[in-house]
């Protein structure tokens, strides 16, 4: 019988020349911000974000990307939801030279960490 690992799936992912990043967005909040880091059951790591906007024709998704490319100094045509257009559980993907945005990426995911 296999061990069954309880160490979360890494949040950065580096698929065909891009970054994909799970998050949960919840829409209608106060304030839009990151908010941290958390686990789901199945032990798969995502960020928690926040926007004020309502989740209608898109306007929340807009939201959070215009919220990560200024957290992470990216235009916003780098950044795309491309699974979850419509659940708060989503993935963006980041394009752009993934070399050199990967270790600031890393570094804002372990600033969210503390």
């Amino acid at each position: 019988m296999a061990a069954v690992s309880t160490k979360p799936k890494p949040l950065l992912r580096i698929e065909h020349d891009t970054i994909r990043l799970d998050l949960k967005l919840t829409p209608k909040a106060k304030k839009s911000s990151i908010t941290g880091q958390a686990v789901d059951a199945a032990g798969k790591a995502y960020v928690k974000a926040s926007v004020t906007a309502i989740p209608e024709h898109g306007k929340a998704n807009a939201a959070l990307i215009k919220l990560l490319a200024t957290e992470w100094r990216l235009a916003k045509s780098q950044i795309t939801i491309i699974r979850g257009q419509t659940s708060a559980r989503k993935t963006v993907e980041i394009t752009g030279e993934v070399n050199k945005m990967r270790p600031s990426l890393i570094a804002w995911l372990n600033r969210l960490a503390k």
